[in-house]
């Protein structure tokens, strides 16, 4: 592609994608279920070490566990408390997360905004039943947690929508100057809370008058199956992977705008799968999913999106063999131990792969043959199914492969993966090698 042609896409991009890209990647609504998610985002990775320490793969360390007790209390217990006390409410967490950044997006006040939408969280919330079928005192870590997470998002946007309306159209109690600051905001979200609580009030009621059940179950089971096409199916995993691609191309962060819309499913499977480990029963003839936040984190996208960990050795494999351009040599140390890290932004702006036609293929394909490979790994039965626990996504592969699944195999299908990324983006990175050695030469020569 000569300079001309490359000038030509830019501008075609600038103005007519990149506008709607913008807009996508700074809606509101996305903005704070992004933000939301990601404030419990440190109790998820504590609650995962605390599972991946209880589940340790050596012969006769469950067992230890078990029997090392104090007063009753076995360290086991004590491990599954850690990790149900924080894994376990990622839904309630979120419930405060996604208000507040709604409400501090609209210039109101996001704490009031998400202590609301946490009480509304927990109105709509069934509590524990007795033998006699009256409400006991307390809450199921099943609502709380990742199957809370669809009343979490609807009602913390819908929530803080009506306090920031009330606010910005000054709708509220205004106290003397002299009224200390927290005092003031208090009494400034009271009308707006109890319009939100009296709405949450009666669709708790309305569902108990019904008979339905409560609006957890019934938001599950309306959104499950069409969101389940994308979120739990390997067709619907390759159609995020494209659209992450073409949104980086353009240079929007895709896993910002695609994966934030599907990270409800991918952490709702992923706590499935914890529960189903806990229990023993990990597998998939008792429900159990392949397709988890750790299966897209720690084995579709290694190096990044686009998978660009076979990018990044592929620019190291040519400055070993001493054949790199002085544009690729300055690049690699910039790229390789980022990108071991699953940190790639020096690599999308530096190479760079944004607007970069030549690499667009490989950048949609490797990702792609990662998670087509990883998915029929897990399926066949030679890779055990990600065990629950949420590997950080900036653990490098191979260490990242063995946690998530308490096995070496989880290793060796990423070493497998990496291997195919290479080999995928090695005649790319080597055309482009050239071009640049030829124009370097050329630049010498004049």
């Amino acid at each position: 592609m000569n300079n001309k042609e490359s000038g030509g896409l830019n501008a075609w991009v600038n103005t007519h994608v990149m506008p709607i890209a913008a807009k996508i990647g700074s809606f509101k609504p996305l903005v704070a279920v992004r933000d939301g998610i990601a404030m419990a985002m440190p109790l998820i990775i504590v609650g995962s070490f605390a599972m991946i320490v209880s589940g340790f793969p050596i012969p006769g360390w469950s067992d230890f566990l078990t029997k090392t007790t104090v007063h009753n209390v076995s360290l086991f217990q004590v491990l599954a408390k850690i990790s149900n006390g924080s894994f376990g409410i990622m839904g309630l967490i979120s419930a405060f997360g996604i208000a507040w950044s709604y409400a501090n997006q609209c210039k109101t006040d996001g704490v009031s905004a998400g202590i609301i939408s946490a009480s509304t969280f927990f109105i709509l919330t069934p509590s524990i039943m007795s033998g006699d079928k009256t409400p006991a005192e307390g809450f199921p870590y099943a609502y709380l947690g990742s199957r809370g997470l669809f009343v979490a998002i609807i009602f913390g946007l819908i929530s803080a929508w009506i306090f920031q309306w009330f606010i910005n159209h000054n709708i509220q109690i205004k106290m003397p100057a002299t009224v200390p600051p927290a005092v003031a905001k208090s009494f400034s979200a009271l009308i707006p809370a109890a319009v939100v609580i009296l709405i949450a009030g009666c669709v708790y009621w309305l569902f108990a008058w019904t008979g339905w059940g409560n609006i957890h179950d019934a938001i599950m089971n309306i959104l499950s199956k069409p969101l389940g096409l994308l979120g739990n199916t390997l067709f619907g995993t390759i159609i995020s992977i494209i659209l992450v691609s073409l949104f980086w191309f353009v240079g929007i962060h895709g896993g910002n705008v695609v994966n934030t819309a599907l990270q409800p499913i991918w952490l709702m499977q992923t706590d499935a799968n914890r529960v189903l480990n806990q229990a023993g029963n990990l597998d998939l003839e008792h429900g159990g999913h392949i397709i988890t936040q750790p299966f897209i984190d720690n084995f579709v996208y290694m190096g990044g999106s686009g998978a660009t960990i076979g990018l990044v050795l592929c620019i190291g494999y040519f400055v070993w063999k001493k054949r790199a351009s002085k544009q690729n040599e300055v690049l690699a140390p910039l790229t390789i131990v980022p990108g071991l890290f699953n940190i790639n932004e020096p690599t999308m702006f530096g190479l760079p792969v944004v607007l970069n036609l030549m690499l667009i293929i490989p950048f949609i394909i490797a990702p792609t043959i990662n998670a087509i490979i990883t998915y029929f790994s897990m399926k066949l039965g030679f890779v055990p199914l990600c065990n629950g626990s949420v590997i950080p996504w900036t653990t490098p592969p191979i260490i990242s492969g063995f946690l998530a699944t308490n096995s070496i195999s989880g290793s060796i299908v990423q070493i497998i993966n990496i291997i195919l990324d290479i080999l995928i983006y090695l005649p790319f990175i080597g055309a482009i090698n050239k071009r640049q050695l030829l124009n370097e030469k050329k630049t010498g020569e004049k």
